[in-house]
């Protein structure tokens, strides 16, 4: 019989060679293959140990652990608290790439083009808020009041199904589902008028978010580099597998936040002009929902189409019209997907789509709506330590196969 060589964990391959030595093939009282499969599940359980032995001797990926274990403590214990500082921070860092422009266009001080970018950000905001907010909440406020005209057109439309589908459809099962849908109704209602209550409050603290958030992100740009000192000084001399993870996720998050806000504005501008040309109501309500629907790859664009076929309902019943409108959607959300996200997203985030589904469902099952609408960005961190990890699993060596002699291949 050969012997097996030694890979990986050489005491347990030196006491796997002489076990193996030791024995012949009569002697396996399962069989060779029983033997073999019971060698690889030893190997595979030493080597999952010396790995974890190894990693955990290596400061680089005890550092990035520990701040990894630090940041998913902040998020989920502390998220409600410390919001304005988080939305502070991500707003920062997106407008860190243009301070970074201009400072290097200009060659003025720091201070000069943080205060620059930062003003045009809030005045922008501002605009903004001016200009569609009063739109956007008008008509929020006719569709709820339009709820119950649509909710009796489509019960309307409901009992005539027993007429014209006898055989498919009884008077009993439409007087069911009318009842499930009026405690459904009944049950949003009240959870209307329960958070009412609250109002005063919310309103407050937007108005706390209009004040500390512009100064948070005024002074997390001005003294950017002393955060960053100061939060070094909490970690080891050698993380260059941080450095490494870091970069990688810097690079595609950057540009897949560029990209995801040019594709806001593209999608929101040609949904409002599509439902503008076909004359469909409340346009820029549900243009701006299909515009933010891209935030939620594949499941925000499904999600949404239900309010555009409703309120084209509401609006047209069955007429040509409301099939326009629903073709019309399907076409914007094709050239969403085929051609303007291949524009946008093509060196921007290298993750599969099966990739990002999960991401959605496991980030979405764990932190609910903020768990679905970072899950991208989620992903992007998983991607970049797989890759940028010292040593991984898929480069370790396999096990070694047993090799028995002619005479010891029976059992």
């Amino acid at each position: 019989m050969q012997s097996v060589p030694a890979t990986g964990t050489p005491r347990f391959a030196n006491g796997l060679q002489q076990e193996l030595a030791g024995r012949d093939g009569n002697e396996f009282p399962t069989g060779r293959a029983s033997f073999i499969v019971q060698a690889r599940s030893r190997f595979v359980v030493h080597a999952v140990k010396d790995w974890l032995k190894r990693q955990l001797s290596n400061p680089q990926v005890v550092s990035l652990a520990l701040v990894l274990f630090a940041v998913w403590l902040i998020i989920t214990f502390f998220a409600g608290t410390l919001a304005p500082v988080l939305v502070a921070v991500v707003l920062a860092y997106l407008l860190e790439g243009p301070v970074a422009v201009l400072q290097q266009r200009t060659r003025l001080p720091r201070l000069f083009s943080v205060t620059v970018v930062w003003a045009s950000f809030c005045v922008g905001s501002l605009a903004a808020l001016v200009l569609l907010l009063p739109m956007l909440s008008r008509q929020a406020t006719q569709v709820v009041q339009e709820v119950p005209v649509i909710i009796g057109n489509i019960q309307a439309y409901l009992m005539t199904l027993p007429e014209k589908y006898p055989s498919m459809v009884s008077p009993k099962q439409i007087e069911e589902v009318m009842l499930s849908a009026g405690d459904y109704v009944a049950q949003f209602r009240q959870f209307v008028l329960s958070n009412s209550v609250v109002v005063g409050v919310g309103l407050l603290y937007i108005a706390v978010y209009v004040v500390l958030v512009p100064l948070l992100m005024f002074f997390l740009l001005k003294d950017k580099n002393s955060i960053q000192a100061w939060f070094r000084g909490f970690l080891p001399d050698d993380i260059g597998l941080l450095r490494r993870v870091w970069g990688d996720v810097d690079r595609q998050l950057a540009n897949y936040v560029r990209g995801k806000f040019v594709e806001i504005v593209i999608v929101w501008v040609a949904a409002f002009a599509t439902f503008m040309l076909l004359g469909l109501n409340y346009a820029m309500l549900l243009s701006a929902l299909v515009g933010f629907s891209v935030l939620v790859p594949y499941l925000g664009a499904l999600v949404i189409t239900a309010p555009i076929a409703a309120v084209a309902w509401a609006q047209w019943g069955t007429e040509p019209q409301f099939y326009y409108v629903l073709i019309a959607y399907g076409v914007l959300q094709a050239l969403d997907g085929n051609v303007l996200v291949p524009l946008l997203f093509s060196e921007a985030v290298d993750l599969h789509p099966v990739a990002i589904i999960v991401a959605v469902l496991f980030f979405g099952g764990i932190w609910g709506f903020w768990g679905v609408f970072f899950a991208i960005p989620l992903a992007t961190v998983v991607n970049a330590i797989i890759n940028a990890w010292p040593e991984r699993l898929r480069d370790a060596v396999p096990p070694p196969e047993p090799v028995v002699d002619d005479h010891s291949a029976t059992a």
